[in-house]
């Protein structure tokens, strides 16, 4: 028994994420995911290996997953801070971003 080989017309990588671009909830969480690896250099090698960014909920809130509750708070007193490194980053990406949630109940490693 053999086989029969579809072929079509393949438009190259690019054109297929071209497609998937267009995708409204595809363009949303790879903007999301560009902005996400910014977090070390927005929070320093220390934080970031005990904090990462998790999501992002209504009204602008990106929630934080954190090791513990010590790294939470720490993070909390910092968190106007952290959003104001963020900026450029927000308006090149056009991301709304207007407070922070640190939660160490979402914390995996």
């Amino acid at each position: 028994m053999t086989k029969k080989v579809l072929y079509t017309d393949f438009e190259g990588i690019d054109g297929v994420i071209a497609d998937l671009l267009q995708n409204k909830d595809i363009k949303k969480a790879v903007t999301r995911s560009n902005l996400y690896r910014f977090w070390k250099s927005i929070v320093g090698e220390k934080f970031s290996e005990k904090s990462k960014p998790y999501s992002m909920i209504g009204g602008g809130v990106m929630v934080i997953a954190c090791a513990n509750n010590v790294v939470a708070q720490e993070l909390l007193y910092q968190k106007n801070m952290i959003i104001e490194k963020f900026t450029p980053y927000l308006k090149s990406l056009k991301i709304n971003l207007k407070d922070l949630k640190f939660d160490p109940k979402k914390w995996s490693e």
